[in-house]
């Protein structure tokens, strides 16, 4: 793993810097999801596809994700489950719908996994069907959403949706095919009063990454916003790795003064 890849991963990590994402992508930067609200997961998905290898034997996948947490968020009376997932990218991703999809869909059948062996482990095998599914009629899922942020110096120029990458199809045709979104955070395409919409250390980081080639707008950046004074370890670590800016990291220091 890169020193790129561990900065990025350990800072969105932070549940506040996490919680601050979410709340951006989904209530338009309102606090709804507290950092408390959110729990961490194993980041490992295996998935054992409905066919067997050339040896005879169950073929499993393997992939790991960036960060990925449960929420367990009360509003208006009633208590919402999602599992949340970040997906951090140095460089622009050609692929990233596919890629995605593939993440959320083991996410899913992780969850579908889970029930049946609880429901094993109960000896309540149910109906024919159930048994079958592993799943009760009333059992259900919780939905899964992936974030991507791009902490690259270029703006993001890859497909952000699954019919972007398809050959030309007629409509009657791509009607058929759900399509599958990809949801990004990427500072290139933000503008000033996004950033105001970011509350954590996250607003200086993508606004550093903005700016990072004009280096009198940097300047002015970082001496007209205070809070670059008090910069937390973290979020300066990213700063000067992503955008290979020259300053200094007290290492016994939680906050720094760029």
């Amino acid at each position: 793993m890169s020193i790129q890849d561990t900065a990025t991963k350990q800072y969105v990590s932070e549940a506040e810097v996490f919680a601050d994402a979410f709340n951006y992508l989904i209530y338009d930067g309102e606090q709804v999801i507290k950092p408390e609200q959110l729990t961490d997961m194993d980041t490992t998905q295996y998935v054992i596809p409905y066919h067997e290898d050339e040896k005879g034997k169950p073929e499993a996948a393997q992939k790991y994700r960036d960060t990925l947490k449960t929420l367990a968020v009360k509003t208006d009376d009633r208590y919402t489950y999602l599992v949340l997932g970040i997906e951090n990218q140095s460089h622009v991703h050609y692929a990233m719908p596919v890629r995605n999809m593939l993440y959320d869909a083991m996410q899913l059948e992780k969850q579908v996994r889970d029930l049946a062996s609880q429901h094993r482990k109960e000896g309540k095998n149910g109906t024919s069907e159930e048994y079958l599914s592993g799943m009760k009629k009333e059992d259900r899922l919780s939905p899964v959403i992936t974030l991507v942020i791009n902490f690259g110096d270029k703006k993001w120029d890859g497909p952000l949706t699954f019919h972007e990458m398809l050959t030309e199809q007629p409509e009657e045709v791509l009607a058929l095919l759900p399509d599958y979104k990809v949801f990004l955070i990427d500072p290139m395409s933000m503008e000033s009063e996004d950033f105001d919409k970011l509350h954590s250390s996250l607003r200086e980081v993508l606004h550093c990454i903005k700016v990072q080639k004009d280096k009198q707008e940097m300047r002015e950046l970082l001496q007209t916003d205070d809070r670059f004074a008090r910069l937390d370890r973290d979020a300066a670590m990213v700063i000067r790795t992503m955008t290979n800016t020259k300053f200094k990291i007290d290492d016994h220091s939680e906050v720094v003064n760029m």
